[in-house]
């Protein structure tokens, strides 16, 4: 089975990862950095921010496949998943510049709230699929 959203945001953030990284690697020619951050702040939260990402990445991007593959309304996966992407964006873009900022905070906060919606999603998925009807104690009876 395909889940394209899952598939699409999955892939948008492979080209924010890759985005992250080569700001990195300008940072390491620049400065002649081959290990850490060799006393560059810039380059620590370029590496940081990429760090970031790495860590909230896989755990939106399982809740959003597992919720999808349960049947869930790919209108508002896709609407968190853009959401994820630019909150990611912006969290890079904002490291980039004097804390505190609109990017990073914002980037931030969104992506926590994203992260706990998803979560609370899949919750709500399994309990709805867990819940049956009580409808009393069933009797079988043998002597018929």
């Amino acid at each position: 089975m395909v889940l394209p959203v899952t598939l699409s945001i999955a892939a948008a953030a492979a080209i924010v990862n890759l985005w992250l990284a080569l700001r990195i690697v300008v940072g390491r020619l620049r400065g002649k950095v081959m290990l850490g951050d060799g006393g560059d702040s810039r380059l620590a939260a370029g590496m940081r921010a990429q760090a970031n990402f790495v860590e909230y990445a896989p755990f939106v991007l399982i809740l959003m496949g597992l919720v999808e593959l349960s049947g869930g309304a790919r209108f508002w996966l896709w609407v968190l998943g853009v959401a994820f992407i630019l909150a990611r964006i912006g969290h890079g873009w904002g490291m980039a510049r004097p804390a505190p900022n609109i990017g990073r905070a914002g980037g931030a906060i969104g992506t926590w709230a994203i992260t706990a919606l998803l979560a609370g999603w899949a919750l709500g998925i399994v309990y709805v699929a867990n819940a049956a009807p009580v409808t009393g104690p069933t009797i079988i009876r043998i002597d018929q």
